[in-house]
């Protein structure tokens, strides 16, 4: 459903050269939709989907999955039941789901940042590009002089020369280490995504099951009271608390997913040295400020509140289908 929206907001996010001028506006993505179709067609606004269905099947099941039971043992009873235990078990249940995941989705930031016409990359020639890219390397020894002229500056030059030696020696040199890109970014984003997701769907659940509300929101007839499962929401409001948890997750969370999709670009964008989250988040506030950090929110928006709304609402009724 929202796949071409999501490859416009990673060309914006990862401040793609040809697609930087359709920021900062509310018709820039529509725009930019306009020239990925008159460029590439109707399947350009869906590259980089195919390892966006390879990702999602274990992305969402792990997700899914991972917070009913982490949830079942930090709420084993109702009184038990409050925001903090939620957010917590939302945050862990998508950390779960980043660890065995992460590698599909940087193949698939990279399939959608392409934007060449000719020799563009398959699933699996993206695949051994990222495996054989290698960071920029650091200056050699040869360039460190040993300045001998006085003891604290011998002192310091020699410092400098072991130290250029250390960082030579423990640069990665590619491998498996180029799908881990920007891990630690969307590990710490996946805390306030994942958690507020998951708090922000089942507190608004709640709401809209209070007395009196329930005869226009629920199911009738579909509490089981013997295990602790309320009516089931109807179609509309269901829709309305994954979109509501949707808006949330993406509004507390979206910077640091801003960093990460620059660091696994890294290679493509720039020298191709392979920046920390610090001097990621430093590079972008002395590019554009605070305000580098929520590129692309608006079509972040349009994406990520149908996206949420509809995976809640696939979830809860399939649940319901197969009796669970």
């Amino acid at each position: 459903m929202v796949a071409p929206l999501d490859r416009v907001k990673i060309l914006f996010q990862a401040s793609n050269p040809q697609f930087q001028k359709y920021t900062g506006s509310w018709t820039g993505a529509a725009k930019a939709i306009r020239v990925i179709w008159f460029q590439d067609g109707p399947l350009g606004l869906f590259r980089g989907h195919s390892a966006t269905m390879l990702r999602i099947f274990p992305y969402a099941g792990i997700k899914f999955l991972a917070y009913e039971q982490i949830r079942a043992h930090l709420i084993t009873q109702r009184e038990h039941e409050n925001a903090l235990r939620r957010f917590a078990a939302g945050s862990l249940a998508g950390m779960f789901s980043v660890f065995f995941t992460y590698p599909l989705e940087v193949i698939r930031v990279r399939l959608a940042f392409e934007t060449k016409h000719e020799g563009r990359s398959s699933l699996t020639s993206i695949v051994r590009k990222i495996y054989y890219e290698h960071p920029s390397a650091p200056s050699s020894t040869s360039s460190v002089r040993i300045d001998t002229s006085t003891a604290s500056r011998a002192t310091y030059s020699t410092i400098a020369s072991a130290t250029s030696v250390i960082r030579q020696t423990a640069t990665p040199k590619g491998g498996v280490s180029n799908f881990f890109r920007g891990f630690t970014a969307t590990l710490w984003g996946m805390l306030p995504y994942a958690g507020s997701s998951f708090l922000a769907h089942d507190t608004m659940s709640d709401f809209l099951r209070l007395p009196h509300l329930a005869p226009f929101t629920t199911i009738p007839g579909t509490e089981l009271p013997d295990h602790n499962k309320p009516a089931r929401l109807k179609y509309w409001a269901e829709l309305s608390t994954g979109g509501v948890a949707g808006f949330v997750s993406q509004t507390v969370s979206y910077p640091l997913e801003v960093i990460r999709r620059r660091m696994q670009v890294g290679a493509v964008v720039g020298d191709g040295h392979r920046l920390r989250m610090g001097e990621v988040a430093a590079r972008i506030w002395m590019e554009k400020g605070w305000r580098g950090f929520f590129v692309g929110l608006g079509i972040g928006y349009v994406k990520v509140v149908p996206m949420v709304a509809t995976s809640f609402f696939v979830y809860e009724r399939a649940k319901w289908y197969l009796g669970i």
